[in-house]
């Protein structure tokens, strides 16, 4: 049962600590849910094929390159909370016997996920919780599992050890993603408690959609769209490599036909594939219209993506900050990451567990 701290109701705290193929985004937050300060912010970008579907390859380097943010931003954290990816965890909701002891619930629990998991037990991180009375039977309590091969959650935690920090946290990225979700839908849409919010996270090379309703992750799907996709684009238009196309694009240093000849038919195209995916979020949900779009992700920063995927949705999209109405530590109010807030809301969900435990 070493899913670490999945379930925790102890709370204390700690770093968030987002690791993903565009490399290392901390945040850190004292305070409570209702008024948070933010007081760590910090990030470093990584070098191709470092970190691949949330899997670290490069161990040592991707540790080295912690180490100098956590060097040259003075930060004196000891504990982080970390997420792996959600297709990395297999989760479940079964029922148990609510009046079971803890060494029997276990044993239940154990029993039951041998069902669900496709590997055998002694290479699984296994953690549950329970969740509340079942609605149908009130002799029965809902519990949730929650199990990931044992592998991926010791690199997570060789990662933390080679910098001599400790793992407080091991979260799914869905879960810290809907934590920040909702903190902002109670911000933006404040007299609907069950609105239907869409969450698109646009990364470097994949995006995920999240459909929450309350509390609840009603939805979730996984696209093979980023914005390395934009790169191969002004690679192909300028001649040339990946990489001189990478780095043009981060510094902004392309020839004035950009925006005409490249931005502008990526951003329609890409709108165009995020409005085939909301469909199919339609056809296999009760839902036929979201209330909120919220954006983040690095590649969620193009400038008109937000206004396309209103336009095309009929519904309010904005690309979002999740530090909307946080105070900020007084270091914190000319650091030049704010500029790039969107890039930070799985850190900032797992920052903000600290809160939920």
């Amino acid at each position: 049962m070493d899913l670490k701290s999945l379930f925790s109701r102890r709370q204390e705290a700690f770093l968030g600590m987002d690791i993903s193929a565009w490399g290392i985004k901390v945040v850190g937050l004292s305070g409570s849910m209702e008024q948070p300060v933010l007081e760590q912010l910090a990030s470093i970008r990584l070098p191709s094929g470092h970190v691949v579907d949330g899997h670290i390859v490069k161990m040592h380097q991707v540790a080295e390159a912690l180490r100098s943010l956590l060097q040259e931003n003075r930060i004196r954290a000891q504990k982080v909370a970390l997420a792996l990816p959600s297709s990395a965890v297999i989760t479940k909701k079964i029922m148990v016997q609510a009046d079971l002891s803890p060494d029997d619930m276990q044993a239940q629990v154990e029993e039951e996920a041998r069902q669900y998991i496709p590997f055998p037990l002694d290479e699984v991180s296994l953690d549950f919780c329970t969740v509340g009375p079942n609605p149908q039977r009130a002799e029965m309590v809902d519990v949730l599992i929650a199990a990931a091969r044992r592998d991926r959650v010791q690199s997570l935690e060789e990662l933390v050890e080679l910098v001599e920090l400790e793992v407080s946290v091991v979260d799914v990225q869905s879960c810290a993603l809907r934590l920040a979700t909702r903190r902002l839908a109670d911000l933006h849409l404040p007299a609907q408690k069950n609105a239907v919010v869409l969450l698109l996270k646009v990364g470097a090379g994949r995006t995920l959609m999240q459909v929450t309703v309350g509390e609840a992750i009603v939805y979730e799907r996984d696209l093979a769209l980023g914005g390395d996709q934009l790169t191969q684009r002004i690679a192909a238009h300028y001649r040339l490599s990946d990489g001189e196309a990478e780095t043009k694009k981060i510094s902004g240093a392309l020839a004035q036909d950009f925006e005409s000849s490249v931005l502008l038919p990526y951003v329609g195209a890409t709108a165009k594939l995020l409005e085939r995916g909301i469909q199919f979020i339609f056809n296999s949900t009760p839902y036929s219209k979201v209330s909120q779009i919220f954006l983040s992700g690095g590649g969620a920063m193009l400038p008109g993506l937000a206004a396309a995927m209103s336009r095309a949705m009929q519904s309010p999209c904005t690309l979002i900050n999740p530090f909307e109405g946080m105070r900020l530590a007084p270091p914190l109010r000319n650091n030049p990451c704010l500029h790039n807030a969107p890039l930070f809301i799985g850190a900032c969900g797992l920052a903000l567990r600290r809160f939920s435990l």
